[in-house]
């Protein structure tokens, strides 16, 4: 038996963004994933009444199987009671004040009560593009500054009165070195498996009859500029070797996930997770399969999939 922590998602962005209709979206697109969403208002979530199977004074539960509570008193405490639940959620969106820095979302969620059950995924900040154009003084603004470093994403919203141009500019004058990216919803869909921990879950291994190096695939998300690139192996891979890879394409990643095992550190399984900046690698307890899996996923034609196969190949002695 194998639990994996709860990913979640904290979405952020100054008042009227838009991080409302967002969640909104990502309910309504759930794709069989049981989502809990912790929001400020609930009147503002738009869930229809033939949806609703169960509500009490703070917590609406769906048909699709997606939970929405409202945000009163300890986030703490409210994430425990979602944790709770069974069957827990496979995701937690979390919904910041428009007017609160993230950080303290972020630092509450690094509860070491929490460690085990919970982790920080990825924070989303939605920025309104009407309100940035008429207010040029908001980038100065040290809260609205706040919310936007601590995003892993940018959802930039209410662009499609701006022509291409000036839309793309707006998007680099956002993230100047491409990460990270902008997503803009006036003129690509919102990429719901992007956002929701990576997307499609790691492969399950063959068996021991393929090489390290036997497969590897890739795939382009449906409507999206990402494209996902997948490799799993039979045996364990040089941390060193693993390290190399990631850094080398961090500048082009937008997430990567995996499962390892490592030669330096036998007797031992790995969860690799990397969204944004952040990068971590921790031991997991239960009965993983052997081997390897790692799914990275970045814009259409920035992987090589052959290259990062002969990068994680086992090293023949001399």
């Amino acid at each position: 038996m194998t639990t994996a922590p709860v990913p979640v998602l904290v979405v952020t962005g100054y008042l009227g963004a838009g991080k409302t209709t967002l969640i909104n979206s990502l309910l309504a697109d759930a794709g069989g994933r049981r989502i809990a969403a912790i929001v400020n208002d609930f009147g503002a979530i738009n869930i229809d009444e033939e949806l609703i199977r169960a509500r009490t004074d703070t917590v609406v539960g769906l048909a699709n199987g997606c939970v929405c509570c409202t945000l009163q008193g300890d986030l703490l405490r409210t994430l425990k009671l979602l944790l709770a639940d069974d069957p827990s959620p496979d995701h937690i969106i979390v919904e910041a004040s428009g007017v609160a820095d993230p950080a303290g979302i972020i630092q509450a969620l690094s509860d070491p009560v929490l460690w085990k059950s919970t982790r920080l995924d990825a924070v989303l900040c939605v920025v309104d593009a009407e309100d940035l154009v008429a207010e040029p003084a908001r980038r100065a603004d040290p809260l609205w500054q706040a919310q936007l470093a601590a995003a892993s994403f940018v959802v930039l919203t209410k662009a499609g009165w701006l022509d291409a141009g000036a839309a793309a500019d707006l998007a680099r004058s956002l993230s100047p070195r491409g990460k990270p990216p902008v997503i803009d919803t006036a003129r690509e869909p919102l990429p719901v498996a992007l956002l929701l921990d990576g997307g499609p879950d790691l492969p399950a291994l063959p068996g021991r009859r393929f090489t390290a190096t036997a497969a590897i695939t890739g795939e382009s998300h449906a409507g999206s500029r990402f494209a996902t690139t997948t490799w799993q192996g039979a045996g364990p891979v040089s941390l060193v070797a693993l390290q190399a890879l990631i850094g080398a394409l961090a500048p082009v990643l937008v997430r990567a996930k995996g499962i390892f095992r490592f030669t330096e550190r036998p007797g031992q399984t790995w969860l690799l997770q990397m969204v944004g900046q952040r990068v971590t690698l921790a031991p997991l307890s239960g009965d993983y399969p052997e081997g390897c899996r790692l799914v990275l996923i970045a814009e259409a034609g920035r992987l090589d999939g052959a290259a990062i196969a002969a990068q994680l190949a086992p090293q023949t002695p001399l």
